[in-house]
C-alpha cells in the first residue's frame, strides 16, 4: 500500500516522496510553466492532461500559462488571402487555436522566403486512433497550400526510455505507424520520415544539433520544464533535445544543404508546447531562427473530455482498425452524451452541446459547417434527440475510417521505406533559392 501511494504521491507531482519534505509548486524557467497550482486548475504536460470541467481543458488560460498568442479572425483570414484557399476546418472552427510566430511565417511566404513543417508522432502501440490523425490531417492541408517540404519525426527512442518496450518494439511501432501517417495522403516527393533509431546514427548534422542543444539547456532548466527528478534515467533528461533538433534546418542536409536559415513551422497539440519553448530559448544562442508553432486542442475520449484516451481501453476512443460495427457500438454505448435524462426533458430544455462527446467529435470530422450549425441549433433546442446525433456521428466516423484503412491497405514495406530515406526532395519554392 505504502509502494502505491508513493507511486501515485509521484504521477500527480513529478516528484519522489520525501519524509517531512511537503511538495513544493514546480517553478519553470521565465514563468512558462506546465504547473497548475489549484486543484481546480487543468494540468498540461508531455505526458498528462488533466481537468476537472465536463467541457475540457479551458484554452484561453492555457494561452496565457504558456505565453502562446490566440489564432483570431485576422490571422485566419491573412492565411486564406496568402493561399487562395478557403482555411481548414481545424482553423474556421478553433481546433487549432494558438500560434507561435505564425504572422512571420506569413511574412517568408509572400516575401518568396522558404520555410518548411515539422511535426511528429511518438509510437507506443500498434494501433493508433481517430485523435492521433488531427495533427496529420492539418499538416497534409498545410503542406499543400503552401507546397512545402515535411519531416515528421517518430519518437521511438522516446517510447523506449518512457514505456516497457523493446528497441525493436519501439521500432517496429514507428514503422507501423507509419503506414497510417502515409495513409493520410502524403505527398511522397516533399516528405521525409524517420525513425530517431535510425536517422541519428546515420546523420552528422542531426547529431551535432542534438548536441548544441543539449550544452545550451542545464539540467535545473529541464527538471523546471518537464518535471525531470532526480530518479529519472538519463535518457529522459537529454531526450528533449533530440525532439528539438529537426527544427533546424540543417539537421537534415540531404534535404537543406547546410542551410541554418530556414525557419521551421510545428503544427502539434498544445501539450508538446514545452519542448519548443526550450527549443526557441536556444535557438537564437546557436545561430538559428526560431522555430513557429500552431498548437490544436485536445480530442476528446468517448467518455468524455475530463477521462483520457488509452490505447490499453479500446472502449476509450474509435481506433483507425475498428469495423464498421465496433463503431456503432462504441458510439452508441461510451460517446458521452449532454442530453437530458428523459425525452421529456430533453425535448423541453434540450441537449449541451458544450460537454457531448458525439457533437465535438462531429467538429473535427464534419466538413459542412452549415449542417454542423444547424445538428447544434437542433440539438440545444431539443430538436434532436442523444441517439439521433450518435447516429450523425455514426455516419460520418463510418466511411472515414473505411477509407483510410483502405489506404492503408495500399501502403507497402516499399513505400515506407522510400519515405523513411534520406533523400533530397522536390518542391517548388517558386524563386526560393537553396543555391545561395
Amino acid at each position: 500500500m505504502l509502494s502505491s501511494l508513493k507511486t501515485s504521491y509521484k504521477a500527480a507531482t513529478g516528484e519522489d516522496y520525501k519524509v517531512d519534505c511537503p511538495p513544493r509548486d514546480p517553478a519553470p524557467e521565465s514563468g512558462e510553466g506546465l504547473d497548475a497550482t489549484d486543484a481546480d486548475e487543468d494540468f498540461v504536460d508531455p505526458w498528462t492532461v488533466q481537468t476537472s470541467s465536463a467541457k475540457g481543458i479551458d484554452y484561453d488560460k492555457l494561452i496565457v500559462r504558456f505565453g502562446s498568442s490566440k489564432i483570431d479572425k485576422e490571422l485566419v483570414n491573412r492565411i486564406e488571402r496568402a493561399t487562395g484557399q478557403r482555411p481548414h476546418r481545424f482553423l474556421r472552427r478553433g481546433i487549432f487555436f494558438s500560434h507561435r510566430d505564425m504572422h512571420q511565417i506569413l511574412d517568408a511566404y509572400e516575401n518568396k522566403k522558404p520555410f518548411y513543417l515539422y511535426t511528429g508522432r511518438g509510437p507506443s502501440s500498434e494501433a493508433m486512433h481517430v485523435g492521433h490523425l488531427i495533427p496529420f490531417i492539418f499538416t497534409k492541408w498545410l503542406q499543400d497550400v503552401f507546397n512545402v517540404p515535411l519531416v515528421i519525426q517518430m519518437t521511438d527512442d522516446e517510447k523506449y526510455l518512457w514505456k516497457d518496450l523493446t528497441l525493436d518494439q519501439a521500432y517496429g511501432y514507428a514503422v507501423e505507424n507509419a503506414k497510417d501517417i502515409i495513409a493520410c495522403g502524403f505527398d511522397i516527393n516533399k516528405t521525409f520520415i524517420f525513425s530517431d533509431l535510425d536517422y541519428m546514427g546515420m546523420s552528422p548534422g542531426f547529431y551535432k544539433n542534438v548536441v548544441k542543444i543539449q550544452k545550451h539547456v542545464t539540467f535545473n532548466q529541464v527538471k523546471g520544464i518537464f518535471g525531470f527528478t532526480d530518479s529519472d534515467c538519463i535518457g529522459k533528461i537529454s531526450f528533449p533535445a533530440i525532439q528539438a533538433a529537426p527544427s533546424f534546418s540543417n539537421s537534415f542536409p540531404q534535404i537543406f544543404r547546410d542551410r541554418t536559415d530556414v525557419q521551421c513551422l510545428i503544427p502539434c497539440a498544445i501539450d508538446q508546447d514545452p519542448y519548443f519553448r526550450m527549443t526557441r530559448d536556444v535557438a537564437p544562442r546557436i545561430g538559428y531562427p526560431k522555430p513557429a508553432l500552431l498548437h490544436s486542442t485536445f480530442f476528446p475520449a468517448l467518455q468524455g473530455a475530463q477521462t483520457k484516451m488509452s490505447a490499453s481501453d479500446p472502449n476509450s476512443s474509435i481506433f483507425l482498425t475498428d469495423t464498421a460495427k465496433q463503431i456503432k457500438t462504441k458510439v452508441n454505448k461510451h460517446a458521452f452524451s449532454g442530453g437530458r435524462d428523459t425525452v421529456e426533458e430533453h425535448r423541453q430544455f434540450g441537449g449541451n452541446c458544450d460537454v457531448d462527446v458525439s457533437f465535438m467529435y462531429l467538429t473535427f470530422f464534419l466538413e459542412d459547417d452549415d449542417k454542423l450549425e444547424q445538428i447544434r441549433r437542433d440539438y440545444t433546442s431539443g430538436a434532436m434527440l442523444t441517439g439521433e446525433l450518435k447516429k450523425e456521428l455514426i455516419e460520418v466516423l463510418q466511411p472515414l475510417i473505411a477509407e483510410h484503412q483502405a489506404r492503408r491497405k495500399e501502403v507497402t514495406d516499399e513505400i515506407v521505406k522510400e519515405f523513411m530515406t534520406p533523400r533530397k526532395l522536390s518542391y517548388d519554392f517558386q524563386s526560393f533559392c537553396f543555391d545561395t
